[in-house]
């Protein structure tokens, strides 16, 4: 049995073939080229660091209304959208979100099963086929150590689960007992992002690492160059913002300045309905 996708296969605008060989890369199965509309090619030889975010139309990636911070308000819960999550986390070693995200959705889990269990076993076809484990390494990152021990990851054995913090922070976790989770210590007072990744790779094999935010978190991996490509959704719906109702742009807590380094070149651009797919790739 074939993928089932969204329901209906992406309308490919825009692909900007790579000039470089693909000898080294790792293509996509045929069943998922087809729903896709093309090709999503990855190293195989280094690490590769990816993101996914949905925006709405006016660059918000959050309502930040308790029981609506998540991002399927944003993308109306756009089949299409959670499709290609789960395409996102299928191909992820390691899927690393901030400890704020795990707060505001404690429920999740941080797998394609959980946001699109229809194709769960086209799912674990691919991940098989890349040589993958069967779920992958849940990163949960955190400067203060504040993790909330009920989230569902915590109590799903079936799940490992990295909480990557700092040396004062440590001790607070490690109290938790949380019988599948290994706590990884690697900066003082701060994450050092780049030495996790290193880690990462050195100790735990993760060659294709997923972010999913937030957009504190976020804006921290692009400021050190973490990302290699940026996977983007965007929305029609609106969100607005006001004095009294803050609501997250995809970058925050960090101001950057008028003609800097940061952005990105096009690499493709795919349709759904109202919905754009935009796939972005960074400079190291």
């Amino acid at each position: 049995m074939t993928a089932l996708g969204p329901g209906s296969a992406f309308e490919l605008l825009l692909e900007e073939n790579d000039k470089d060989t693909t000898a080294h890369k790792i293509s996509l199965t045929d069943e998922f080229r087809q729903i896709y509309r093309g090709d999503w090619m990855i190293p195989k030889d280094s690490q590769y660091r990816y993101s996914n975010f949905v925006i709405s139309h006016d660059g918000k990636t959050s309502f930040s209304v308790h029981g609506h911070e998540g991002g399927g308000d944003i993308s109306g819960f756009n089949k299409h959208d959670q499709w290609f999550m789960g395409l996102a986390r299928a191909r992820a070693d390691a899927v690393m979100v901030g400890a704020n995200t795990l707060r505001s959705e404690p429920e999740h889990k941080w797998t394609a099963e959980f946001i699109f269990p229809s194709d769960s076993a086209a799912f674990q076809r691919l991940r098989e086929n890349e040589g993958r484990s069967k779920f992958p390494l849940q990163v949960m990152v955190t400067r203060s150590g504040d993790i909330n021990p009920d989230a569902a990851i915590f109590s799903d054995s079936s799940l490992e689960v990295i909480i990557a913090t700092t040396e004062k922070s440590a001790a607070r976790i490690n109290s938790l007992n949380l019988s599948n989770a290994k706590t990884l210590v690697v900066g003082e007072s701060d994450v050092d992002l780049r030495a996790l990744n290193s880690t990462l790779l050195s100790d735990y094999s993760v060659k294709t690492m997923l972010c999913e935010g937030g957009p504190k978190f976020y804006g921290s991996m692009i400021v050190e160059r973490q990302i290699d490509e940026e996977f983007l959704t965007m929305s029609p719906v609106m969100v607005g913002a006001s004095s009294n109702n803050y609501r997250p742009g995809l970058v925050d807590g960090i101001a950057l300045e008028p003609g800097n380094n940061f952005g990105g070149t096009l690499k493709s651009v795919r349709r759904a309905g109202n919905m754009l797919f935009l796939r972005t790739r960074f400079s190291r």
